[in-house]
């Protein structure tokens, strides 16, 4: 049963993290008749300008997080970003709170660490090989180990932030120094992964729910800087990858538990599928799926996080989007050229409304539809390349 927005019986969801991501979460909760709270570590992030209420406080500070928490008591404590106290939030669950889709799952995520030895060492998923490393001599010592080319990364950071690929000795230091400054947490530990030669990397949006796990169709998608630029949805694949992929999503999502919409992260090799990462919520290159199915992965996400049944997920076009980016830094910008960028039929645009642009900082998202992905991808980056952002 659930009661109006504001009112005494109302269905309360509380999202940490409030980007671009989240706004559609809140969008989509509100359709349901829950009422939002979004919650930040900076004022007017997207999703507080739809949320019924916001809060701004710094998410690694437990104590700070837990007031918050424990005077909204809402019934649905939803992370939406990685940088989290985590602790805080396995000490909430276990005095009752429901965090979505659990505080382990979150906790596991949220660290690099924690995710990649489940999968490769409890769950015996394929996977790269990897090593940590606490220092710069450490380090060294892991990519001896692991050889050149690697990919070394923060054990904690979102979007591609600090990770970079060290393709010799020499590049170690600055490896290591940019995945230091890159990562979120107090962390000064990285992971140092094989560069894996694949074909194609893949999103596989993986629900779970009360009518069992279910998937969308895979989305394929360009990155630079460890940052997604593209994404498309079909990705061609086999009828073998599809179900070897769904295969390594159902174990990683049995093991993590709870309800909600999965990204699980895979490369597809000549010799098989490599997991890569999973985050327990919607994923940047998911936002296709806005043009693309019949249920976003918003709704998706929300539909399973509230206990309603999702009898199916459905395909309506091929489509692709294709990002906007930031190159300076200013709290003065406008976004130009959406005009020109909607005179193209079947094209839509998301303006984000962050208050600030940073370099490299995604502003907005082209959505592109059609009767191919070859097609939408063309159309998307022509579209997003017709807008800019100026700071005059």
């Amino acid at each position: 049963m659930y009661g109006a927005p504001l009112g005494e019986n109302a269905k309360k969801i509380m999202l940490l993290g409030s980007g671009e991501l989240g706004k559609e979460v809140i969008i989509e909760a509100q359709r349901l008749g829950a009422e939002t709270v979004a919650v930040d570590r900076y004022e007017h992030a997207p999703a507080m300008h739809v949320a019924h209420r916001s809060y701004v406080v710094d998410m690694l500070d437990g104590k700070e997080l837990r007031q918050i928490i424990e005077t909204e008591r809402p019934d649905y404590i939803v992370p939406e970003i990685e940088a989290i106290a985590t602790s805080t939030l396995v000490e909430l669950e276990a005095e009752g709170f429901n965090v979505v889709p659990t505080a382990k799952a979150t906790q596991l995520t949220m660290d690099r660490e924690g995710i990649r030895r489940l999968a490769s060492e409890e769950l015996g998923l394929p996977t790269a090989k990897y090593a940590f490393a606490n220092t710069l001599t450490e380090l060294k010592e892991a990519v001896e180990v692991i050889g050149t080319p690697c990919v070394i990364k923060p054990i904690m950071s979102s979007s591609g932030k600090g990770q970079s690929v060290c393709r010799s000795i020499d590049d170690i230091e600055k490896s290591w120094n940019e995945a230091i400054e890159g990562g979120r947490g107090n962390q000064a530990r990285v992971i140092v992964e094989e560069f894996i030669h694949f074909d194609s990397e893949i999103t596989l949006l993986t629900v779970r729910s009360v009518s069992g796990t279910s998937y969308c169709a895979p989305i394929g998608h360009v990155q630079k800087d460890g940052d997604y630029i593209e994404s498309w949805q079909p990705h061609q694949m086999t009828s073998e990858q599809i179900i070897e992929s769904q295969e390594v999503a159902k174990k990683i999502t049995d093991a993590l538990g709870g309800y909600g919409l999965f990204g699980v992260e895979l490369f597809l090799t000549p010799n098989g599928v490599y997991f890569s990462e999973v985050s327990p919520r919607p994923h940047d290159t998911g936002m296709v799926t806005l043009a693309t199915q019949q249920l976003s992965e918003f709704a998706l996400h929300v539909r399973a996080i509230l206990g309603f049944p999702i009898p199916e997920i459905r395909l309506l076009s091929p489509g692709a989007s294709h990002t906007l980016k930031a190159w300076e830094e200013s709290k003065s910008y406008q976004v130009v050229g959406v005009e020109e960028a909607l005179a193209e039929p079947d094209t839509q645009v998301r303006i984000f409304g962050k208050p600030e642009t940073k370099v490299g900082r995604r502003m907005a998202v082209v959505l592109h539809t059609s009767d191919s992905v070859d097609t939408s991808r063309e159309k998307a980056k022509n579209a997003a390349e017709k807008m800019t952002i100026s700071y005059e």
